[in-house]
């Protein structure tokens, strides 16, 4: 029986964003895919080992070494080069579900991507601002990272 005078912890959280990206829509896709996995980094350059197994039900993980680690989610839709979808708990360790979405549009000679997150769960006000800083962070490396390779 839970005790009258705990009240309820269940928060929303919905981040969106659209960039303009100088690079054809299969180099922002597949720079995209380079930046969820591999070389990624928190916004203090601290290293973030993440492995991204880019097909439906892969897994998306921080890799620790040794059999250790985080999972943050499962690809739930991968359509190279227009959509990639995941779902799962993300950086939240706690009771939470997480959706974000990348959304690519040819524009012009470039490309636009949408991205939203949306996540319901039992988390702390803090991981709002937080997940702002982050998604603009891995989505200004998106950025940089398809422009130097067109």
């Amino acid at each position: 029986m839970v005790a009258s005078s705990e009240r309820e912890m269940i928060q929303q959280l919905r981040i969106e964003k659209e960039i303009y990206i100088s690079a054809p829509i299969d180099i922002a896709f597949a720079a995209t895919l380079e930046e969820l996995a591999g070389d990624n980094q928190l916004p203090d350059g601290t290293p973030m080992p993440l492995v991204l197994e880019a097909w439906p039900g892969g897994r998306w993980f921080r890799d620790l070494g040794d059999n250790t680690g985080h999972l943050w989610g499962h690809v739930q839709v991968n359509k190279p080069p227009k959509v990639l979808e995941i779902c799962g708990p993300l950086f939240m360790s706690y009771p939470c579900a997480n959706h974000i979405q990348y959304r690519f549009t040819p524009d012009g000679i470039g490309t636009k991507l949408s991205f939203l997150h949306r996540a319901i769960g039992d988390f702390p006000d803090e991981h709002r601002e937080g997940a702002v800083i982050g998604w603009t962070h891995i989505l200004d490396r998106i950025k940089s990272h398809a422009e130097s390779l067109k």
